[in-house]
Formats: structure tokens, sequence, C-alpha cells
């Protein structure tokens, strides 16, 4: 089966309650292709190695979670923004891009999946934090001490983890933000969660997790980003009865 590009618009945008956040960037369609679309790629960033993925796949859309536009960024279309917004109309493909929207979605959503993956139980948003979904917290299936859960993280996402904090402080409850979430290393700590696990760190974030007695996990901002785009494309697999591929372009950090 297949879709037009406006439905899957119209689907996406109601799914991901574009409509009820504000945002850095645009939500949804950011660069208009053919109307029928047979196959979809879906990735993490819209950078020219994963248009060029897309394009060889033969995908008539790509769905990201970093789009293009953002906010503060220079508006001239030359450079790298031209090439790669000549890759798509050049070769009639859709790009619809997601932020915030799929970082707090309570299914689909990069915190979600995230907190999936590790085996989190009783995960719930932290309403004080808004948009409503941005962090959340729960409990680990058992108590771990902070090497313990590195290992885990280690493992399961294959890049190195940051550590840093009271390093012999067994974790219980943890609270989570993907991607470039560090700032929200005070909030975690009001909340007397155990741990705090993000993407990205800063210098201050280390100074933070030491004063205020909380173990902070920097994972990356690729690795912990990678499973929300991942789950809405095999959602929207079953939902259109289309082709759906995930491609993974690599990324420290």
């Amino acid at each position: 089966m297949s879709a037009t590009n406006l439905e899957l618009k119209t689907y996406l945008d109601g799914l991901l309650r574009v409509g009820e956040i504000n945002d850095y960037c645009p939500n949804g369609m950011q660069v208009e292709g053919g109307e029928h679309i047979n196959k979809i790629v879906t990735g993490v960033t819209a950078s020219q190695a994963l248009l060029d993925s897309a394009i060889e796949a033969n995908a008539d859309a790509i769905i990201v979670h970093h789009g293009y536009f953002w906010k503060g960024e220079a508006q001239a279309v030359v450079g790298m923004k031209k090439q790669r917004l000549t890759t798509l109309l050049t070769n009639n493909v859709n790009l619809f891009a997601y932020h915030l929207p799929l970082d707090v979605h309570p299914e689909f959503g990069n915190n979600r999946q995230l907190g999936n993956l590790l085996g989190i139980e009783d995960i719930s948003a932290v309403h004080s934090v808004k948009p409503v979904g941005v962090v959340m917290h729960g409990k680990m299936s058992s108590s771990m001490l902070p090497n313990v859960l590195n290992a885990k993280l280690t493992t399961l996402l294959g890049r190195p983890v940051l550590t840093e904090g009271p390093l012999d402080k067994p974790i219980k409850t943890v609270a989570w933000c993907t991607g470039g979430g560090q700032s929200f290393i005070e909030q975690a700590a009001e909340l007397g969660v155990d741990a705090f696990i993000t993407g990205e760190v800063s210098e201050q974030t280390v100074h933070t997790a030491r004063e205020m007695g909380i173990v902070f996990f920097a994972a990356g901002h690729h690795a912990t980003e990678r499973y929300g785009i991942k789950s809405l494309g095999e959602h929207l697999a079953e939902q259109f009865e289309i082709t759906v591929d995930f491609i993974d372009i690599d990324n420290p950090a």
C-alpha cells in the first residue's frame, strides 16, 4: 500500500500533537516532495549522509528527529544547506521532522523508548518540567551501583558513557532526558532520584552532580535519541502497510 504526503503529514501532526508544543523549529513537513509515498526512511538527523542513503534506497519520504530551519540559524540557502535542499528537491523526496513532539510523546517518544530499552518501571512524565514529557522518571527493576548502570548503558547504546557524582551510591530511582538535556540535572536532583541520564554534558554539570549528590550519566545525544524515530517508523509501517527502513548514521556526539 501507499499514502500521500498530505495524508502522512496530517496523521503525524495529529499523533505527535504538533499544535500543542512550542518548539525551536517547524515540525511536520519541512520540504515537499512527490505526492505518493511507497517507501519511508527514518533517521535521527537529516544529514547529507542520511539523504544520500535514503535516495539510494528509493525512499519517497524521510522522517527525522533533527530537521532544518532552526530558530537563530542563518537564513541564506548557501553551502551545506543549499546542497541538502538541492538533494531533496532534485529527487522529489519529502522531508518530515519532529523535534520536541517526538521527545515527549508518551508512547513513541525518545524518552519513553529509552526508558523501555533500559527496563525502567513505573515510567511517568515529570509534570513540573515543560513541555510535559521532556523529563521522565521511574525505577530500575533492581538497585545497582553506578558502574553497573554504566556498563548496561554502554552495552545497550554501543558507546562509552561518562559517569559523574557519588560513584558508591546505589541507584534505584532515575530521571532522564534524551539528547541535550543536561540542564535539567537540578530539577532531577530536586525530585530526589538517585541518578539522571541524558545525552550530553557541560562543564557545570559535573559540579552540579557532585554538589547535589546525584549520579549523572552522559550517554550520547545521538545514541539516546535513536529509539523514538525508530519506534515511530515501525508504527507507520503497520498503520499504513508501507515499507519503512531505519538508517542509523553513526555519530559519536
